[in-house]
């Protein structure tokens, strides 16, 4: 067996990565290029313009919250720009990315989705029925319309 060295009796051992299956998860740290990393002033202006210009993306997601936009998904911009640069954001999308995908499993069990078609479907039997008793008492009337009777 040739385990890539010449010393008699040593054995190769499985990388852990593939004896669990392939992860497409990157070395943590910094994605600076090699000249910027090379200078430490250089690479702490890089880290400074990366955490100025996520904490723009982020602030904007968080703006767009309560307003129309896509306010999430600007905020897992913003943290995937951190997350070039800095490990701590690294880890957090790591966890975000496990529990969405754990949350998307869940919701493919067919009894999660059979039980969610179920309070769906009440639920519009409940609106149909408000909508119903609504109208044959007033009509088509709008609320801020209707006299006292």
């Amino acid at each position: 067996m040739n385990t890539g060295s010449d010393k008699p009796g040593e054995v190769a051992v499985a990388d852990q990565a593939g004896a669990e299956g392939a992860t497409d998860e990157q070395p943590l740290g910094s994605r600076a290029p090699a000249f910027v990393k090379a200078r430490r002033a250089l690479h702490l202006s890089w880290q400074v313009g990366v955490f100025v210009i996520g904490l723009a993306v982020v602030v904007a997601g968080i703006i767009m919250l309560p307003l129309p936009g896509p306010g999430w998904v600007v905020i897992f911009g913003g943290m995937a720009i951190w997350a070039t640069e800095f490990v701590w954001a690294q880890l957090v999308l790591r966890w975000t990315k496990r529990k969405v995908t754990e949350a998307a499993q869940k919701a493919l069990d067919p009894k999660v989705r059979r039980r969610n078609i179920v309070l769906t479907s009440i639920g519009l039997v409940i609106i149909a029925a408000v909508v119903g008793v609504y109208l044959y008492k007033f009509g088509f009337e709008m609320p801020w319309k209707i006299e006292d009777q």
